[in-house]
């Protein structure tokens, strides 16, 4: 049987194309199509129209990106990726897993919940009462404020004072705020550990200049030195099974004392910056490891059926 995998992407980017290119090494067939190409059809047999594979289901989803848009489509979008799930196709990372991370109010419930070390956050509405958080917690420290949905450091300031809080209309009425990291520099740095499986495949430190060491912000990648990578991957794969993501990029801060604290879990991560000094092709792995869940996982007759319908829940 040949794989038939569908990479859910908005654009076809390097990334996008190594992955692709990575999965029809390995004997996949391989399409690339949006979410928001795939409408909910309750005329076909699956209840999908997926304009890939002659209409019928793929063996696995692997989603690259979610594109910016209304509410209404983003819930539609994200509701197409649990639908596949519960036709039983296997979907990297599921549609539960990129919720969970795009909101990083809930990624930080779920890292303290487990036990992973994370800043002291705090989400809440309206400036009057992100007024008395920061009121209270400034008298111990800088707060981090970000927003709620983001990427890629865009939008990220530090609250010194009350004064520093911006309207509401500025962060649409919620306020993520979370305990800054004091930490050595300038030079800044950080670390973003790649898991793919459970395992920790590839790690970077980034340098900047600023706090904010992002590299879409400036940030420079460069090799781990001085520091131990067997907590740093511990933390990243502990990280990733709190959200759980079947991959992930886990961004990671030393204090000046040397404790280490999980930021966020990007599961829709880029690794561009990462590959630049990756000794492992992170595409290959990903490839790699999706086609053996697939193998783990697969039955003689699926190849044959033209949906799959999960079995009902407590059956």
């Amino acid at each position: 049987m040949i794989p038939r995998i569908l990479i859910a992407s908005d654009t076809t980017g390097a990334q996008t194309k190594g992955l692709a290119a990575k999965l029809r090494r390995r004997g996949a067939a391989v399409a690339t199509a949006p979410l928001a190409a795939i409408g909910f059809d309750t005329e076909s047999l699956s209840g999908l129209s997926i304009p890939t594979f002659g209409g019928t289901l793929p063996d696995a989803v692997l989603v690259r990106s979610v594109a910016a848009g209304s509410f209404e489509a983003i819930t539609r979008r994200l509701g197409v990726l649990h639908a596949l799930n519960r036709l039983s196709v296997p979907v990297w990372n599921s549609a539960q897993a990129i919720e969970r991370c795009v909101d990083k109010s809930m990624t930080t419930f779920l890292l303290r919940n487990a036990g992973v070390p994370t800043p002291s956050t705090f989400a809440v509405e309206g400036l009057e009462t992100a007024q008395a958080v920061a009121a209270r917690e400034l008298e111990r420290t800088p707060l981090v404020l970000k927003p709620l949905f983001g990427a890629q450091g865009r939008g990220i300031r530090l609250i010194r004072t009350l004064s520093d809080l911006p309207v509401e209309e500025e962060v649409d009425g919620v306020y993520y705020l979370q305990h800054y990291i004091p930490r050595a520099g300038p030079p800044f740095h950080d670390f973003r550990v790649f898991v793919c499986a459970g395992k920790a495949v590839a790690m970077m430190s980034r340098r900047g200049e600023g706090w904010i060491t992002n590299v879409f912000q400036g940030g420079v990648p460069e090799r781990i030195e001085g520091h131990d990578e067997t907590e740093l991957e511990r933390l990243a794969i502990a990280a990733t099974a709190a959200v759980g993501a079947d991959f992930a990029g886990v961004d990671i801060v030393a204090a000046e004392d040397g404790a280490l604290f999980v930021l966020e879990v990007n599961s829709m991560p880029a690794w561009s910056g990462l590959q630049s000094v990756a000794a492992v092709n992170i595409a290959d792995i990903i490839a790699e490891a999706l086609l053996a869940s697939l193998a783990a996982r697969s039955q003689p007759d699926e190849a044959a059926r033209p949906y799959r319908l999960a079995a009902p829940a407590n059956s």
